[in-house]
């Protein structure tokens, strides 16, 4: 596990904030295991252009899904994969379509802990998934990690 900032810099795309994560996440688990291949990622989810990461507390996560509620967000997935002291680094971008959320519905949700470590505040594969009628791109990526994204990486490494 790798404890970093997770703040943007200012000026920096969400792509590159999401990769630039991935690679710092990496990179410190490569330092201390040198010999290893290691995977490194972080999804951010964006909003009216704003990053969306895991909620603060209770409050955040409301905020995160109120922002959500009937409309279309983009979830971004950064993926470092090190090897022998090589980075190489790549992303994956998946369009999510939210229904309309009640105030209700959105209390009851964050009463079951489910979104509070998740970046925008919910889980796909879980509670959340009533919510969402429509995706447009790698769902995997959506869960948090793009796996024909990470295959590929693997395979141009000649590593599967």
């Amino acid at each position: 596990m790798a404890n970093i900032a997770e703040d943007a810099i200012p000026g920096e795309s969400p792509v590159d904030h999401a990769e630039r994560l991935a690679r710092e996440k990496a990179e410190v688990v490569a330092k201390r295991n040198p010999e290893k291949i290691v995977l490194g990622a972080d999804t951010i989810v964006l909003v009216d252009d704003q990053i969306l990461g895991k909620p603060r507390d209770p409050q955040d996560a409301a905020r995160m899904l109120r922002m959500l509620s009937g409309r279309e967000h983009q979830v971004i997935t950064g993926v470092c994969l090190v090897e022998d002291g090589q980075s190489s680094v790549a992303s994956e971008t998946t369009r999510v379509t939210f229904s309309e959320i009640t105030e209700k519905e959105i209390g009851d949700y964050i009463a079951t802990g489910e979104p509070m470590d998740k970046a925008g505040a919910y889980a796909i594969q879980g509670i959340a998934s009533r919510w969402i009628p429509r995706i447009k791109g790698d769902y995997s990526n959506v869960v948090g990690l793009p796996v024909a994204l990470v295959h590929k990486m693997l395979r141009e490494r000649g590593l599967v």
